[in-house]
């Protein structure tokens, strides 16, 4: 089982990049963030016509996730349960036995702001949640744009971005917090080349110079952890024309072991 993970920054954009990707790369489960459009204007009929099922929670201009599947997604639930929210950030499905969440975090702005406090808020609801989530499902999956980088080595400055958002303590915090719930990062599993990051600034031609920051990840629970057998960064799409800002995450599962 295939599941990946990809900012797109309007599907109105990039809905052709998508449905190329999907052709070339037949995950099972593609979580999408910031799609940018109403549930009105999802292209649902592009995605069955390439055979895959689209279950979706848009908002106007902002925010946006979607999940597009090969098979059934069942008991799919839209937002954090319990935590108080008009923007469309989640949105979790069971898909072969795996409960999928998928999820766009709060950006945050800076440190101090309004923006930050409620990306702090969120954070901690999204894990209360969390903690009742693992217990009915062992097998489950978070993937998304964080927004938040691990630490030094996801950080292609890591001294001139001290403490700016993404990489501030209080946000490496909450990650932390979530990994101690029985999560595990999927791409550390494995040995990465340096400077592995997932999104680049469109300033500066920051994704020619590698310029960027690791944001997009993908945690997988205790039970999944001995199946995962291979997780990536495509960066194949951010030399698209027109690419988003972010590349796509790809982690494999073996099921069967």
């Amino acid at each position: 089982m295939k599941l990946a993970t990809w900012n797109v920054n309007s599907l109105n954009v990039r809905l052709p990049q998508v449905l190329d990707w999907l052709a070339a790369n037949p995950v099972d489960v593609l979580a999408l963030q910031e799609l940018k459009l109403t549930d009105d204007k999802f292209p649902h009929a592009a995605f069955t016509e390439a055979g895959y099922q689209s279950q979706w929670f848009g908002q106007k201009t902002y925010n946006g996730v979607a999940l597009i599947t090969r098979g059934a997604a069942d008991d799919v639930v839209k937002n954090i349960p319990g935590f108080d929210d008009d923007m469309a950030r989640v949105i979790t499905a069971t898909v072969a036995g795996v409960r999928v969440v998928g999820a766009y975090f709060p950006n945050g702005q800076e440190p101090g702001s309004e923006k930050f406090d409620y990306k702090m808020n969120w954070l901690k609801g999204l894990r209360d949640w969390l903690k009742t989530e693992l217990q009915t499902y062992p097998q489950l999956v978070l993937m998304g744009d964080y927004n938040i980088t691990f630490d030094d080595d996801d950080v292609w400055d890591p001294v001139a971005l001290k403490d700016t958002i993404h990489c501030t303590e209080e946000e490496r915090y909450h990650l932390r917090a979530l990994i101690a719930l029985g999560l595990h990062d999927s791409l550390r599993l494995f040995p990465q080349e340096p400077k592995s990051f997932s999104w680049w600034d469109y300033r500066d031609f920051g994704f020619r110079r590698n310029r960027g920051l690791r944001i997009d990840h993908i945690l997988v629970s205790d039970a999944l952890k001995p199946r995962v057998r291979a997780c990536h960064i495509d960066k194949t799409p951010r030399k698209n024309e027109r690419p988003s800002d972010h590349a796509p995450v790809v982690v494999e599962l073996d099921l069967s072991a």
